[in-house]
């Protein structure tokens, strides 16, 4: 029996009229919520919140993020039999997001916007329809 691997990321989940906020990077055909991996020493708090600075522009303070759902799913474009386990937070943030670094696009997503993300956010987008968050 081989080993699974694991990709740990945290990521920030922020809702607005009942859409949630989600990103795709340049070349990649799917999308995400904005987020990654932790670095040596950060939390997963801190992870998701200065990769929705990176990413979006802006400012959540990890000390007001909230755990949301953790998620296990198949890993997009990664080797067969990759999973990710990916830590969503809830948390407030002033502004408008832009796409910034590698993201190319933001979308504004329903359930209907399923068959355009990743794995892990199809589960999320679940999540949230069936937590009345989202249409």
């Amino acid at each position: 029996m081989t080993a699974v691997d694991v990709v740990v990321a945290a990521a920030w989940v922020h809702v607005r009229d009942r859409r949630v906020l989600t990103v795709r990077a340049a070349g990649s055909d799917a999308f995400y919520l904005p987020g990654g991996k932790p670095e040596p020493g950060e939390t997963d708090a801190e992870a998701a919140a200065r990769e929705v600075l990176e990413e979006v522009g802006l400012v959540v303070e990890p000390a007001t993020m909230r755990p949301f759902v953790t998620i296990d799913a198949e890993a997009h474009n990664r080797p067969p039999g990759t999973r990710v386990r990916l830590v969503c937070f809830t948390g407030a943030a002033d502004g408008v997001p832009a796409a910034a670094a590698e993201i190319a696009e933001l979308g504004w997503f329903t359930s209907a916007d399923r068959p355009r993300c990743a794995p892990a956010i199809r589960l999320l987008l679940d999540e949230l329809l069936e937590a009345d968050l989202i249409d």
